[in-house]
């Protein structure tokens, strides 16, 4: 008799760390994070034969994890929005650490105040580093969508927190934030 689950806690455990930031980006909670992806492997598991027959089960992982965050998972325990005040917080003299920081808090709490499809279309173009073609598939969209959510999450992040155009001009054409610029 075979085990029904054969393979998926290797699984697991090889990809369980890049999920759990890819979870932490949509949530921007560390325990909603867990949450989120917890509820997307417990469904990845009901479908484990198919879905390791199917060759790409990080695909299809990632996918479940978007679609249960974009169509508004645990909607009601989301934290309330913070509110911003009239002037960023003063930046400290000196040292790039504390500056990434402060870009790092400001990303995260603009990107909290996207709506769900928003941030899931900027966690996968600009972290995942994906085409718009692959963030359409993996949301089920199409490219027109990826493309309007795209403008629109940008242009609501530029309003929400002016002071992150200095860290894109910082950047070279291009360059994707890596994990430790964000979590």
């Amino acid at each position: 008799m075979t085990n029904r689950y054969e393979g998926f806690r290797e699984f697991v455990l090889a990809r369980s760390a890049a999920l759990t930031r890819t979870a932490y980006l949509l949530a921007g909670d560390h325990g909603l994070a867990e949450d989120l992806l917890q509820a997307a492997l417990a469904k990845t598991a009901m479908r484990w034969p198919a879905v390791a027959r199917g060759g790409d089960p990080e695909a299809y992982i990632r996918r479940v994890l978007y679609h249960e965050f974009v169509s508004g998972w645990r909607r009601r325990k989301r934290r309330p929005a913070e509110t911003l005040t009239g002037a960023p917080p003063e930046r400290p003299h000196g040292g790039d650490e504390s500056e990434r920081t402060l870009a790092r808090l400001a990303l995260g709490d603009a990107l909290g105040r996207l709506t769900n499809a928003q941030r899931a279309v900027l966690v996968l173009r600009f972290y995942e580093d994906r085409s718009e073609a692959e963030t359409a598939e993996l949301l089920g969209v199409s490219a027109g969508t990826v493309k309007s959510q795209t403008h629109r999450a940008l242009a609501r992040l530029r309003q929400l927190a002016p002071e992150l155009g200095e860290l894109a001009v910082r950047r070279p054409a291009g360059a994707v934030l890596t994990p430790g610029e964000v979590h």
